[in-house]
Parts: structure tokens; sequence; C-alpha cells
């Protein structure tokens, strides 16, 4: 293990490889990646893996647009063989409210005034693009199709590698036990395999963000929920949009093997550490999905997991270095989106860190935003 880095970086999902990239890309030297088990160990290899842009809040759309944008070029940008495995079939947002429905019309036109190409659908229309739906709860939908999603593991491990022959170092299996500090900055990290001395820490630990945080004795406005998903056998090709609804509550998409993978938030989660499986989440998401797609009602799950959506107070991140500790910078609270604004998130910290010029509103992304009131909420969350 490097006894010096300039930067270290602690988390080994898609936030952490995805900074470590773009730092070495704009010019740092001696970057190091900590992670604790495995890459992919936490939320980013749990989750759902949907890539969208249709969000509510214009800097969501930013972010997530840049994001999209370098996913359909990432084999070449990342020089990877095997692929990412990105698929573009489309993201349909089911309206079944009418206050939904007026939100839904809200955020096409929002989404259509920064260059994302959403439109609204009657229902007749998106059984044309989702035969299996039934539409009767159904007022209107908005599409977009260009979203779609990836594979979170050949992704992740995309940049890692990319990251490494850049001159990154990863060292997994490697638990940090201490942040140090000398004359209130940053000046070390202890591991249990050994001391590293630095004058920059990015925390981008996701749900464990602020256990890693508390080590440099730093109090962070965020926690940690579990979210539970399913994956069921996998069957015929039948749905190549992802299906979403907010009022239904529920995310839906087949993956290229054929099998379908859904989720949705159920009350009374703990805001802890826990990933066990709910169980009470499986009769809820089958009958969930089973009123707007019937003909999966004979499919056969194969297994549950759930893994931690870190929050934030408005559900946007936190691009920053902690006012308070120099040299102690945050990428969290990513509210369940880190895997698909990632792209987005390595750029704007290495911007960040590096000290230059922004290419996306990364500015309102700040710590102190929570003090300040200036909150940038956002709404289409599942």
């Amino acid at each position: 293990m490097r006894k010096t880095a300039d930067i270290v970086i602690i988390g080994g999902g898609i936030s952490g490889v995805t900074i470590g990239y773009f730092l070495l890309k704009h010019g740092a030297k001696n970057v190091v990646l900590l992670e604790r088990d495995y890459l992919t160990a936490g939320a980013t290899g749990r989750c759902g893996a949907g890539i969208r842009q249709q969000w509510g809040a214009p800097l969501n759309c930013r972010m997530s647009q840049f994001s999209c944008e370098f996913f359909e070029n990432a084999q070449d940008e990342l020089d990877y063989a095997h692929g990412i495995e990105f698929h573009q079939g489309g993201y349909l947002m089911l309206a079944t409210t009418e206050n939904e429905l007026e939100q839904t019309r809200k955020n096409v036109a929002l989404q259509n005034s920064l260059g994302i190409a959403s439109k609204m659908l009657s229902p007749e229309e998106t059984k044309e693009i989702v035969p299996l739906l039934d539409t009767k709860k159904i007022l209107a939908a908005a599409y977009h199709h260009k979203d779609g999603h990836l594979n979170p593991f050949h992704t992740t491990q995309a940049f890692a590698n990319a990251f490494k022959r850049l001159g990154g170092e990863i060292y997994i299996n490697t638990n940090v036990t201490g942040i140090t500090t000398t004359q209130g900055k940053i000046s070390g990290v202890d591991t249990e395999h050994g001391h590293i001395a630095t004058t920059i820490v990015v925390n981008a630990a996701g749900g464990y963000s602020q256990a890693v945080a508390a080590l440099a004795g730093v109090d962070l406005p965020l926690h940690s929920e579990r979210h539970n998903i399913l994956v069921t056998e996998p069957v015929e090709p039948m749905l190549s949009a992802m299906l979403m609804s907010f009022s239904l509550n529920f995310y839906c998409q087949q993956v290229p093997h054929g099998s379908f993978i859904m989720g949705r938030t159920c009350p009374d989660q703990p805001n802890d550490l826990r990933i066990t499986a709910d169980s009470s989440f499986l009769e809820a998401m089958a009958k969930t999905i089973t009123d707007v797609l019937p003909s999966l009602k004979n499919l056969r799950i194969l297994r549950q997991w759930a893994g931690l959506y870190n929050m934030s107070p408005d559900k946007h991140p936190i691009y920053d270095q902690i006012p308070q500790l120099p040299g102690f910078y945050l990428a969290a609270g990513f509210s369940g989106h880190g895997f698909m604004m990632a792209p987005a998130t390595g750029l704007s910290m290495a911007e960040l860190i590096l000290g230059l010029e922004p290419t996306l509103p990364w500015k309102q992304l700040g710590f102190n935003r929570f003090q300040s009131g200036e909150l940038l909420l956002e709404s289409s969350v599942v």
C-alpha cells in the first residue's frame, strides 16, 4: 500500500471510481481509492440500474442529461472491451392521478426546455410501447426514448480499469479506521493495513457516508434507508421500456437476459445500515406490478435483496468541500440515483477539487444550502 497520496477516495462504488477517473483525466496525480469490501459491494451492486433524464428539477435534468450522453459513448471512452450493456429502450412514466398528470406535463415542459426530447402520450399510445400494459388506471404518460438501463457491474469495472490505466491505485478489502487532521485540516487516512498521508480525502461511501464523515468529526445532514428489489426468472423479451409511476410507487424493467427487475418504496423501513430482506415487500410488490402488468402474475421470483438509499433533505446530492474541515470533500446524498448520475458526479467533483471551471452547475449542490434554506426540491423519486 502507498504511504502517501495526493488524493484518497473512500468508496468503491460507481461514484468513487468515476471521481477517480475524472480526477486523473484532468491532471491529478497519485490518487488512491479505498474500498472496505469489493467494488460494487454497496448500493451500486444492488441498484435497479435505470438511466433516465426525466426529472422535475432543472439540476437533476442537467446532470442526468450529461451522464446519459456519456454512457452512450462510454465503451469507447473507457476502452472497455466487454461493453457496459446500455440498452436505451426508454422510460415510460405513468400518470394515474390528476395531480400527477399536471406534474408530469410540467416536467415534460421543463425537460423540453433543456433539450430533452420527452413527450406526453395517451393511454392508447402507451400500449403501442408496452402492449402488456393494463391502462385502466392510466390517465397519460411521459416517454423519452433515450432513457434506459445498463449493467452496474460492467460499468463500474470499466471506470475502475480506466482509472488504473491512468495511474490510479485501488485497494479492496481495506477498511478505513480513522481520518487524521493536523491544525484543523486533513492530514491522512488510517486503514487496517496502514496509514496513508494525504491532504485531500473524498467521501464517496454512499450509504456509509455518515459513518466515514464521523471518523473526521463531521456530522452530515443525511440518512440511509433500506430499499428492497426483486428479480424474476428469465422469460422471452416482452418489455423494452422501463416502467415507472410515482403514484403507484414502482419501477420495473426487463433486463437483456430476460429477467424482470422491480422495486418500490415501502413504508416504515429502517433508517440505518440494515440490508436484510423485508418479506412484506414481496406481497406489496406483487400486487403493485400485477395491477399494471397482469400477464406477469405467474412469473416466479428468483430472489430478493435490499440496498441503501443515502437520502438528503432535498433529494439532491452534496458536492462540496466540508466548510469546517479543509481537504475533506463529499459526494453523497444521491437519494437512490447515484448510479445514473455517476459521470456528472465524477466530472463535477474533479472540477471542484482541482479548481476548474464548472461544466455543470454543481455549485448549487453545496453543503451549506441546508442551513441557508436554498433547497433544490425533487418530487420525481420512487
